[in-house]
């Protein structure tokens, strides 16, 4: 499963550090959960989906509908 996490905060002109800091996590844990080296917890996935107005279904690529 691909996360869109990344295309939505380049989409919003964000660097990582302010995701991160939205996240109150550090721009390298963040880093490793766009390149999916770390799992995204549930809780911070739904933050995100929140963020960007998306669904969680869109935020984790099982719909393509926002």
């Amino acid at each position: 499963m691909r996360l869109r996490i990344r295309d939505l905060r380049e989409d919003k002109d964000l660097s990582q550090q302010v995701v991160a800091e939205f996240l109150l996590c550090d721009q390298s844990l963040y880093s490793k959960y766009e390149r999916q080296e770390r799992v995204l917890p549930l809780e911070l996935a739904i933050k995100l989906a929140d963020y960007y107005g998306v669904s969680l279904d869109y935020l984790v690529g099982r719909s393509n509908t926002p």
